[in-house]
């Protein structure tokens, strides 16, 4: 189980990168049901992406991996084309990071979004790797 002290830290991390490349924007910590477990919208970042940054984060915890790996299965000619259609909607592009505890198990996810698609992924990966200090890895 992720905590609240570990999301905030998620939080925190994925900003701290987001002030030093200057992009506001939408972060999104879930547990492993892909329930909310905590949120932030810098000042600035686009409203449209906060929807983005859950479904970046909803798709990477539902699939156990980052949320661009998604894309491989559901592109045209993949083997689940419109995968993307499926669990509500998924969001298969980067700025989704799945977490781990050490002994695999899943525990939530981050999302990213409010910036260019690789500084979404850039921030994420800044946010993932906050877990190292925590209980659990980040898949990145």
């Amino acid at each position: 189980m992720i905590t609240i002290d570990e999301a905030r830290k998620i939080i925190a991390a994925g900003e701290a990168r987001a002030r030093e490349i200057g992009v506001p924007v939408n972060i999104t910590v879930l547990d492993a049901g892909a329930h909310l477990k905590a949120f932030s919208r810098m000042d600035g970042a686009v409203l449209g992406s906060i929807d983005l940054a859950m479904g970046k984060a909803r798709t990477a915890v539902l699939f156990q991996t980052t949320s661009e790996a998604v894309w491989e299965y559901c592109k045209p000619g993949a083997p689940a084309h419109a995968l993307e259609l499926s669990n509500g909607g998924l969001a298969p592009f980067p700025g989704g990071i799945s977490l781990f505890a050490r002994d695999g198990t899943v525990i939530g996810a981050v999302g990213v979004s409010g910036g260019a698609v690789p500084q979404d992924l850039e921030i994420a990966q800044a946010a993932a790797a906050a877990v190292a200090s925590c209980l659990c890895q980040p898949l990145i």
